[in-house]
């Protein structure tokens, strides 16, 4: 093998035709946009992004992935050996088709028009993607939370296409204390007074959105993690005071409400919400019977939203399952920091069938 090889990267689309979701609704001409990168000759890496994430996992110098810690040029995943692709999901709005696309059939934008997918609707565009791009098969696919979800999902629904599967932080159904979180955020986006059902103006300003922010925020993290980092330190002096907890706060809403689509994120949440591998295949444990490709589980000490019981439970119904618990007092959030503790694993599994040109 040639472990220098030349690198690869590409930003693009591709067009999966019409597209019919789990509900029965059709989207036609769907794109479904990607990252590519690394060794174009090498093992093929699926990396599923989470909720508010994107297909820009590696990135580039000048602006670096969400995984650029974990996969690069000589890291953890070494993109000299393997390629990497990852696809923003359908329902997204970084270049995939989603709420903010133009509908081809109305010539304007879907908005609040669009379906809403489940997690095995993720899959199979994403599938079709790859047949488009002429992949027929992966070594691996990865990914944490709506991720890990969808990692399940690949493994019951093309069970032979992969060697690896790696789920960080997701259970194989929604716990119902993560789904009242998800409602409150839901309330807090149709309730904003711009809303209009779907139907805002581009220029709308939906704070809903924010508080939906917030409330993840505080999910995503552990107790220990805010006291070590505010503190109670005051922003503003006086009564009532601003405290650094709520300007941090303030902060992430504003941040992800420039960046991201409010009937992005409401669709997603339902995505979520729906995520159960058992429905319609007689529960959860038989579902993860199914599964033949080896899985590695992580789970996050502290994760309030995914617990570290339902993965291990998880890991141990699927034939070939691995538990490991990370110690961390970032939570759920485990699964985007803190590399140096848990990369190793996943570097030993994903390199385990290298192949026989090392």
């Amino acid at each position: 093998m040639n472990s220098r090889a030349k690198l690869h990267y590409e930003l693009n689309t591709v067009n999966i035709g019409a597209f019919v979701l789990e509900s029965g609704e059709v989207l036609h001409e769907v794109e479904v946009a990607y990252e590519r990168t690394g060794n174009p000759g090498g093992p093929t890496i699926l990396v599923c992004h989470a909720l508010t994430g994107n297909q820009f996992t590696v990135g580039t110098i000048e602006e670096p992935g969400w995984w650029s810690g974990l996969i690069g040029p000589e890291h953890i995943i070494d993109t000299h050996y393997f390629q990497i692709i990852t696809f923003n999901v359908l329902g997204g709005c970084n270049g995939s088709t989603g709420p903010t696309s133009i509908n081809p059939q109305t010539k304007k934008p879907y908005q609040g028009d669009f379906p809403y997918p489940t997690v095995r609707d993720l899959v199979h565009a994403q599938k079709k993607a790859l047949d488009q791009l002429g992949i027929s098969s992966l070594h691996a696919v990865m990914g944490g939370s709506l991720g890990g979800m969808q990692v399940m999902e690949w493994g019951i629904l093309y069970p032979s296409f992969m060697d690896y599967l790696i789920v960080l932080a997701s259970t194989p159904e929604m716990s119902d204390y993560g789904m009242a979180f998800n409602r409150i955020a839901i309330e807090a986006i149709q309730n904003d007074p711009a809303w209009n059902g779907g139907y805002y103006d581009a220029s709308a300003q939906i704070k809903g959105l924010d508080i939906a922010r917030m409330v993840g925020m505080v999910t995503y993290r552990t107790p220990q993690l805010f006291t070590d980092r505010f503190n109670r330190e005051t922003k503003t002096e006086g009564f009532p005071a601003e405290y650094q907890i709520d300007s941090y706060l303030n902060y992430q809403g504003e941040k992800l409400r420039k960046r991201f689509d409010a009937n992005s994120y409401l669709r997603l949440l339902h995505t979520m919400n729906n995520h159960d591998i058992g429905r319609g295949r007689g529960g959860w444990k038989k579902a993860a019977s199914q599964i033949k490709a080896p899985v590695l589980c992580l789970a996050y000490n502290g994760d309030l939203l995914y617990e570290s019981t339902r993965i291990q439970e998880f890991a141990d119904e699927v034939p070939n399952g691995t538990f490991i618990e990370v110690d961390t007092i970032f939570g759920h959030d485990g699964f985007l920091v803190e590399f140096e503790k848990w990369g190793p694993l996943l570097k030993e599994e994903l390199e385990t069938r290298k192949g026989e040109d090392d």
